[in-house]
């Protein structure tokens, strides 16, 4: 269902980047699985070019049974510019859930006004994409623009409507990124690499995915893929907890 996202996001990065892979850990790069109803596989790929640090995109093939494009992409620490989070799921015929999004790595009122008020006008375009629907894992205003698409929708509705959609708050991220002027205070980009890695921490402890993972390809490569590969700069409970 979601494979022609992933190739617009794909034939865009390599127009737009001078791309070069990133390494993913061994065995989280391809994973299959027997388990339900006919398997499933997941894929992933990373890169990096100068403006972003690092681009992670996941699909997972489980046929009719689940369809989910994930990605997640990080500008370099030099640019305070929002992350671009993407997040297309269906489970079935009757759970199809999108969710699309510039997360914001601060509150404040000039930050919000600089990079979150600009997805108004896109988001207004595709207000059909918009329901006021509630998160029950994550807190709204965390890490969450007040303009994202978020909405359970049907196979018609991603068909007819998602992509043009999709690729106008595509413009607008490569748009703002174009414009962003690098900063060069250490203190500056100190506090973007903080905001980055508490991102990936705060995102590891609630990601309702890590139980789809599990139930595919087993507890340990789950949490494996987890915190080695999606949220690479987040440490484990068990771990973070004895700091």
């Amino acid at each position: 269902m979601y494979r022609p996202f992933l190739e617009h996001l794909e034939t865009e990065l390599f127009r737009r980047f001078d791309l070069q892979s990133q390494p993913i850990p061994p065995g989280l790069e391809r994973q299959e699985s027997d388990r339900g109803q006919t398997g499933a596989i997941i894929q992933s790929w990373c890169y990096q070019c100068p403006e972003l640090r690092k681009i992670r995109y996941t699909y997972i093939d489980g046929g009719a049974a689940a369809q989910v494009f994930n990605s997640v992409i990080y500008p370099a620490h030099c640019y305070d510019i929002p992350l671009l989070g993407i997040d297309f799921l269906c489970f079935g015929k009757k759970k199809i859930i999108v969710v699309l999004d510039f997360q914001p790595l601060f509150r404040d009122a000039k930050y919000q006004a600089k990079y979150i008020e600009p997805m108004k006008a896109v988001r207004d375009r595709h207000n059909d994409l918009v329901q006021n629907l509630e998160m029950k894992f994550y807190d709204a205003n965390q890490y969450f623009s007040k303009y994202l698409l978020f909405a359970k929708t049907d196979a018609e509705t991603v068909q007819t409507k998602l992509m043009d959609a999709y690729i106008d708050y595509l413009n607008l991220y490569w748009q703002m990124l174009d414009q962003a002027e690098p900063l060069t205070d250490t203190a500056d980009i100190d506090r973007i690499v903080k905001a980055q890695k508490d991102y990936d921490q705060y995102s590891a402890e609630r990601d309702p995915a890590s139980g789809l993972f599990s139930s595919y390809f087993g507890h340990e490569w789950s949490e494996r893929f987890l915190y080695e590969f999606l949220f690479a700069d987040a440490k484990p409970l068990a771990v973070s907890s004895k700091k």
